[in-house]
């Protein structure tokens, strides 16, 4: 019997396998060393990387949306320099379950990383080649909400907030990050923030939202312009249901629970007593932010806007019409109710006044005033449909030089005649005002029913030769980073000759080298003063909410120009 043994005995590995599996076992080893080096090496870099965030942030309340002038003033709104948070105790329970069963039903059993929910998106990303889901977490959302440069679909990017987010799960309650994340989120309509979301769309603090509103609320979150119910209804509801079906599924109703919701009333505010109502002009800005937030831009992060207003002339055109129709209320032989005397929640009886101020050149909104008091009445008359009357001459004079006839000023149905009233129609309709238009010589007349709006528009085409401007709010959107984001551009279509535009012209008054005129409808219900500056293209309205006679001819005719004298002074 031989007593040799070797000095090494073979890994009991070596023994067990067969000799030419020995070497792919060797490399299989190298590899997963190799793979465990370069995972440490990765999580070492991105958890350094996170390290540089300041985790206080997460608790901090963002600004919201700030608007600036087009000097580059910011637009201060009453209570703009605060924004209203929720504590967890307002939030209600029933809109946290909501929240779970939409966004992460595992929040409380997980540590800010679902596996589950990652495991199924990254089959999905290999399926579809792209980053079409991205498992997100309540507690990565709010990661990619604090920090800007998490934004964005790259692998880099979504390391990072991997490792920011176990950072803020070692840093916070559950509750607090709950809490933090509704505070944080955008929900349209200029609402950031679950508190001031139920206040903008409901009037209410959210401790007090039912179940259906609460729902509603969570159902915004996906798609905070397409789903605002200020703009669709009828997907918000579609989303709310989503969402209870989703609670559902996740256990945290029954059915029978699900269809009571579906019957409780939503109380949605109705336009005029939005919380967004504390100005006019900005009420017409975010109109325009949200088509562009829909079309151009995917953020859900506040914004620095730039609009088109001037402040400046905004506020003296304010003054002034307030401080003429003030004094026509003061006189002695005044019958009708008075702005002095209003009382609250009562509807707004005395007189009332629109305006419109677009630069001529670009079509840019300088000035919206749409109601005496918006702290009253949150009715916008810019948009209210009113007859032109006499102010309707100067579109007659328009078509007959189009059609190379004569102008007479002052006489608008002898000038009208020579084309007929469908052609003068025609060319109103090219200029920008829309009707209904009244037929044969009633039209000449100015029985033309139009918004301050249109006239607006229609008056910027006659003192730009003939092109007519397309309105517009934002000259350009910025992040809080100041990356450019949006940048508006003028848009012009022809409507006339500017032989044409010159020639109406000449039916205006020349005060100060500022052209303007004056018109009122036959029954004194509704006055007009057009004013065509430098600037821009200026038209006012004056008239009541309830149609009826504002004074006789001979004052309304002095309260007019009174008024075009003072607007030719600036």
């Amino acid at each position: 019997m031989s007593l040799w043994r070797p000095i090494h005995r073979e890994p009991l590995w070596q023994r067990l396998l067969p000799v030419w599996l020995h070497p792919l076992v060797r490399w299989a080893v190298v590899a997963m060393l190799l793979i465990a080096v370069i995972t440490a090496a990765v999580a070492f870099f991105y958890f350094r990387g996170a390290m540089r965030y300041n985790l206080a942030e997460v608790g901090r309340v963002p600004q919201g949306t700030v608007f600036f002038d087009r000097d580059g003033r910011e637009i201060l709104l009453p209570g703009s320099g605060t924004r209203r948070q929720a504590e967890r105790d307002d939030i209600p329970d029933f809109l946290v379950k909501c929240l779970l069963a939409r966004e992460d039903t595992r929040f409380y059993q997980h540590r800010g990383i679902d596996p589950r929910g990652m495991m199924r998106a990254t089959v999905r990303n290999i399926r579809d080649r792209d980053f079409t889901q991205g498992a997100s977490t309540i507690t990565m959302q709010l990661a990619r909400n604090t920090y800007q440069d998490m934004q964005g679909k790259t692998l880099h990017r979504k390391l990072m907030e991997i490792a920011v987010t176990l950072r803020i799960e070692t840093h916070y309650t559950k509750d607090e990050i709950l809490t933090h994340y509704l505070n944080r989120i955008y929900f349209g309509a200029g609402a950031y923030g679950v508190e001031q979301a139920a206040r903008t769309y409901f009037g209410l603090p959210v401790s007090e939202l039912n179940e259906s509103e609460a729902a509603l609320v969570v159902g915004i979150i996906r798609g905070p312009h397409i789903f605002s119910p200020f703009r669709n209804l009828e997907s918000a509801i579609e989303q709310r249901d989503q969402a209870l079906a989703r609670m559902v599924a996740s256990g945290f109703i029954d059915e029978s629970r699900r269809e009571a919701i579906l019957h409780q009333t939503i109380r949605l505010l109705d336009e005029h007593n939005r919380e967004a109502n504390a100005s006019f002009a900005l009420r017409a800005v975010r109109r325009e932010l949200d088509v562009i937030l829909d079309r151009e831009i995917d953020t859900g992060t506040p914004l620095h806007v730039h609009t088109t207003l001037d402040s400046d002339w905004q506020a003296r055109l304010e003054r002034d019409l307030a401080h003429v129709i003030a004094m026509l209320e003061r006189e002695a032989g005044w019958q009708n109710p008075k702005h002095a005397d209003h009382q609250p929640g009562s509807e707004t009886a005395y007189l009332q006044y629109a305006a419109v101020t677009l630069e001529t050149r670009t079509g840019e909104a300088m000035a919206w005033i749409g109601g005496r008091d918006i702290s009253h009445s949150g009715v916008d008359r810019t948009r209210a449909r009113r007859d032109l009357g006499g102010a309707f001459e100067p579109f007659v004079a328009a078509a007959a030089a189009e059609r190379g006839k004569l102008v007479f000023p002052r006489r608008p149905i002898q000038t009208g005649r020579q084309i007929g009233a469908a052609e003068v129609e025609r060319v109103a309709r090219r200029c920008g005002i829309s009707g209904p238009f009244a037929a044969g010589e009633d039209l000449l007349r100015g029985w033309v029913g139009t918004t301050t709006q249109e006239v607006a528009t229609a008056l910027a085409t006659l003192g730009n030769d003939g092109k007519r401007p397309r309105a517009s709010f934002i000259r350009e959107i910025r992040d809080t980073a100041g990356n450019l984001l949006y940048s508006g551009k003028a848009v012009h279509s022809p409507a006339i000759g500017p032989e044409a535009a010159r020639e109406a012209l000449k039916v205006f008054d020349s005060r100060s080298g500022v052209r303007t005129f004056t018109g009122f409808t036959g029954s004194e219900r509704d006055a007009w003063v057009l004013r065509l500056g430098p600037g821009g293209s200026t038209v006012i309205w004056i008239g009541f909410d309830q149609p009826q006679a504002i004074a006789s001819s001979a004052r309304l005719g002095k309260l007019l120009d009174d008024l075009a004298t003072r607007l030719a002074n600036h």
